[in-house]
């Protein structure tokens, strides 16, 4: 597939879940696509860089396993990504990355999740926590932070101090989930 066509396909991509289903479908179907899709994500001033990313986070949900060999370029270019339509599928991916991590079952994230991964998936989550994103990138990275926080203890601490901080000034979506994470980092 050349270039030219996956940005035609990209600029088909929205959230209905019909067009979801059938160009995730497109990348789990072919997987060489990928390389392709985080270049042009991480291609961060370019607008179609945002449906890139919506359909790296709906490939993410559908299959992780098919972006773990890509962790390395994934956490060192993530904080690249500034339009918010973008940094909420990062912030997703982070989570979604780490929940399977902690997840119970065995899976290729378990596998290929590296420490110095987990410190550009906290940095980038702190990030999000402290400057002024939206609501959805902010909740994903509490609980992305959440479970790093029971391998790395330097994170509870800060994320309750950062809750705390933000929690006065924050949204009503802000407050409902920080009070509901600082009932259980307090716990």
């Amino acid at each position: 597939m050349t270039t030219e066509t996956l940005y035609t396909i990209l600029n088909e991509v929205n959230h209905s879940k019909e067009n979801r289903k059938k160009h995730t479908q497109m990348v789990i179907d072919n997987p060489k696509l990928l390389p392709n899709i985080l270049d042009i994500v991480f291609d961060v001033d370019h607008k179609i860089s945002v449906r890139a990313a919506w359909l790296l986070e709906f490939t993410a949900r559908e299959d992780l396993n098919l972006i773990s060999p890509y962790l390395d370029q994934i956490t060192l270019e993530m904080p690249k990504v500034h339009l918010d339509p973008a940094v909420r599928p990062i912030a997703k991916i982070c989570e979604y990355i780490t929940a399977a991590y902690f997840h119970k079952n065995a899976n290729s994230i378990k596998d290929t999740l590296t420490d110095t991964h987990k410190e550009r998936i906290i940095a980038l989550s702190f990030d999000y926590l402290i400057s002024d994103k939206k609501i959805a990138p902010q909740a994903y990275s509490m609980n992305t932070l959440f479970l790093l926080g029971k391998e790395f203890d330097w994170v509870h601490p800060e994320l309750i101090l950062i809750l705390e901080r933000g929690y006065p000034n924050g949204s009503p979506a802000y407050k409902a989930r920080s009070r509901k994470l600082l009932d259980k980092l307090k716990k």
